[in-house]
């Protein structure tokens, strides 16, 4: 979905496209979900603003990358900072199994938030977790005021693997499923400045990512 399509784009209609609570990481299935979307995650690049912004770190073997992250607009780069907080959080809340966690209601509201919860539940439904590495890239940010903005990327979670809460064990197995998700975004600026995620949907298989 272009940028400025994602302005557009009603709640009712990003909540029935195939969002981040449909799709599952790596090659088992979550109950009520299906496969792969989401992501791992690592804490990545420093977010200015509130000094009360929540502490995410992670374990060893899970990462994040944020490629070509930067576009050396000030407004821009901060929306893209607080987007990497945003998927930051949600992944702590799986890794730590906290379906109600403050970091994620910190960097989500509205119909993000609601998405995120039932998104974060349904690992914890499966007893599952996950390891790797997922990339994040192809950015596409657009600012359309100082209190709105949306944007575009796309994520390969070709080296991101589910693993069981319980045992420990990471399934690598082959899967069907395309590695590749396009994510189309919607933001609102907070009073304390922090650019809160209030709409996400997601497409697997975006031959735009896959290029």
């Amino acid at each position: 979905m272009p940028v400025a399509v994602a302005f557009a784009v009603s709640a009712a209609l990003l909540l029935t496209a195939c969002g981040e609570g449909d799709e599952a990481k790596g090659n088992e299935e979550i109950a009520g979900a299906g496969k792969g979307a989401g992501a791992s995650a690592s804490p990545s690049a420093s977010a200015s603003g509130p000094a009360d912004r929540p502490k995410i770190t992670f374990p060893d073997g899970v990462e994040n990358r944020f490629e070509g992250w930067k576009t050396g607009d000030p407004a821009q780069d901060a929306v893209l900072s607080d987007v990497t907080q945003t998927v930051n959080a949600v992944d702590d809340a799986i890794l730590r199994g906290d379906a109600d966690s403050a970091a994620v209601a910190y960097y989500r509201q509205g119909n993000a938030l609601v998405s995120a919860q039932k998104w974060i539940q349904a690992w914890l439904d499966e007893d599952l977790t996950f390891t790797g590495v997922t990339r994040y890239f192809k950015p596409n940010v657009k600012v359309a005021d100082e209190d709105t903005a949306a944007v575009v990327y796309c994520a390969d979670e070709s080296k991101a693997y589910n693993k069981d809460r319980k045992t420990g064990v990471v399934d690598k197995a082959p899967s069907d499923e395309s590695p590749y998700v396009t994510y189309s975004t919607q933001l609102k600026r907070n009073d304390k400045g922090v650019w809160q995620t209030t709409e996400v949907v997601s497409k697997r298989g975006d031959k735009t990512c896959a290029a």
